[in-house]
């Protein structure tokens, strides 16, 4: 009798052990294919549509940086303000209009006024000498993307006109004889009346 419920243990014992051996080992083990399978599957459907996304930004980049730089005559390095760069696109070619600033017309204030709002949020001054009043000065060879440039005269006149720095000496401005344009300030007209150069704080 004894033996027998010694055997009886001993193999209840026995299937128990072989259980809690192998059973969760054979368990992990599809669970771990399961995983490794679907990890395996995971990084590739995730890049591959992680690279296409990429692929077309950057297409789409590409694409709107080489607009910008044939409409405005800029060599982009294609890391410059796109929303910058659209706005101004899209003023081009807007007549000159005193004392408006609208697609219809605008003047030199009223044009760098509405790029700032659209592109910065930021209300400026109304008249090119206000502006003046409120920008940090900076140095001609230390302009940036965005800074503005004030022209007047001559020594003592006052300030009559302003714009928007780009790159590479250029700037966008509603000029009285083409309204919104692209000039340079290298250009004789520009460079003798240049006066200085000021940013906007941004925050």
């Amino acid at each position: 009798m004894k033996n027998s419920i010694l055997y009886c243990l001993a193999a209840a014992s026995l299937a128990l052990s072989f259980f809690f051996e192998y059973a969760p080992e054979s368990s992990n083990t599809s669970g771990t294919a399961a995983i490794v399978a679907t990890a395996s599957l995971l990084p590739d459907f995730s890049g591959d549509n992680g690279d296409e996304n990429h692929s077309v930004v950057t297409s789409r980049d590409s694409l709107a940086y080489s607009y910008y730089s044939q409409t405005l005559g800029l060599k982009l390095t294609y890391n410059e303000d796109q929303n910058l760069l659209r706005t101004v696109t899209d003023w081009i070619g807007t007549p000159y209009r005193y004392g408006s600033n609208s697609k219809s017309g605008t003047d030199c204030s009223g044009f760098v006024t509405r790029v700032f709002k659209e592109v910065y949020g930021i209300t400026l001054q109304r008249s090119s000498r206000s502006m003046f009043e409120k920008v940090k000065r900076v140095g001609k060879d230390e302009m940036q993307s965005g800074d503005l440039v004030f022209f007047r005269r001559g020594p003592g006149q006052p300030i009559y006109h302003v714009g928007i720095y780009l790159q590479d000496g250029k700037f966008a401005h509603s000029a009285t004889n083409g309204g919104v344009m692209i000039s340079s300030l290298n250009q004789a007209y520009y460079h003798r009346n240049f006066y200085a150069a000021g940013r906007v704080d941004l925050n």
